[in-house]
């Protein structure tokens, strides 16, 4: 059973009652378009899309709330968030710096908030995890480096994110799932903890799973695949 987090589904418990099943955890991450693939949604409901995953299967959604490089915007997660609340978590990604900005993430709906390390500095790295609990929702930090991980340990947080592309970069580099696999060696027993982004099939998620990661988070290889929903079953192993 999932658990709630205060008054919202937990993304920690969705994704290890997901590992209990059996299977990959694939969480589809929902965005507009990317710096580097261009268009991805399409004329398709930011809302249907998310609803389709969730009733397949998907343990949670990600939205990319980012406007002028995703497409992304708040009114996308709340319509996203209505359509799914019930039935699975939502996390906000977007690049947050404020504890306004953790706030309003909360008043959205959504159950878990990205906050990146890489654009913010200790205190602020701190004030916005300490502004996701006061709001009731999960923090997942994101890290791409060694240094980032030290970083994030020292500060704590819900769940972890390793980002197996650059996200300062834009994501237009061409990572793989051999950042997770490389940092997942510190990574300390007990962490649940997403490989993020890079991931295009069914081998490449469970080398994630099989180096410590509770689950991948999937969106381009979905957004792009003829049939999404079956590509995601495909990716977490529901079918071959």
């Amino acid at each position: 059973m999932v658990q709630s987090f205060g008054a919202r589904l937990s993304l920690q418990s969705a994704l290890l009652a997901c590992r209990q099943r059996g299977g990959v955890p694939v969480i589809p991450d929902l965005k507009v378009r990317s710096p580097k693939e261009g268009e991805l949604l399409g004329a398709r409901s930011a809302a249907e899309y998310a609803l389709a995953m969730a009733e397949a299967g998907a343990p949670a959604i990600s939205v990319v709330t980012e406007p002028k490089h995703f497409g992304g915007s708040l009114d996308m997660l709340r319509a996203v968030v209505d359509a799914v609340g019930p039935r699975v978590p939502v996390l906000r990604k977007d690049f947050l710096r404020t504890a306004a900005d953790v706030r309003a993430t909360a008043a959205a709906g959504a159950s878990a908030v990205l906050i990146i390390v890489a654009q913010l500095d200790d205190p602020q790295l701190a004030n916005l995890v300490t502004a996701a609990g006061e709001a009731g929702i999960e923090s997942l930090v994101e890290v791409h480096s060694a240094a980032e991980l030290e970083r994030a340990l020292a500060v704590g947080f819900d769940c972890l994110g390793i980002n197996n592309r650059d996200i300062v970069a834009l994501e237009r580099d061409h990572g793989t799932v051999s950042t997770s696999e490389h940092l997942a060696r510190d990574v300390p027993e007990g962490i649940v903890w997403i490989s993020e982004s890079g991931i295009h099939t069914p081998e490449e998620a469970r080398r994630a799973v099989a180096t410590g990661a509770t689950a991948v988070l999937v969106g381009t290889e979905l957004l792009l695949a003829p049939d999404p929903v079956r590509r995601w079953r495909e990716l977490s192993g529901v079918v071959d």
